[in-house]
């Protein structure tokens, strides 16, 4: 899936902090919303990607990679793909996705909003 695909998406679980508005999760989650998608937050406002209460075509990682590997480890949610924002990959957690069939994408979601966004 490319970033145009992954924009035409309904539902993101945004993981990373959330709350704080200097921090690009904020920013994504909010930006998400605003341009009509569904988005939940994770790591502060949900704790698991288990918790978000419909079915996620697209999880955003915009947290430490060592956190977000914890998170897809315990992930039994179905999900279409992840979008690992510059910052947030690292050799472990690529090693993982491609070891599990994975689908997912390095890329910046706020880049697909300007660019394909609703």
């Amino acid at each position: 899936m490319d970033l145009q695909e992954v924009m035409q998406q309904k539902v993101f679980a945004v993981v990373g902090d959330t709350l704080k508005e200097e921090k690009y999760a904020y920013k994504i989650k909010k930006e998400l919303i605003e341009h009509g998608y569904q988005a939940y937050g994770v790591g502060k406002e949900l704790l698991s990607l288990n918790d978000v209460p419909e079915e996620i075509d697209v999880i955003d990682l915009c947290i430490n990679p060592i956190r977000g590997l914890e998170l897809m480890k315990e992930c039994k949610k179905p999900f279409n793909t992840i979008v690992i924002q510059p910052g947030a990959g690292d050799e472990a957690l690529f090693s993982y996705l491609q070891k599990e069939n994975i689908p997912y994408m390095e890329g910046c979601v706020l880049v697909g909003l300007r660019v394909y966004g609703k």
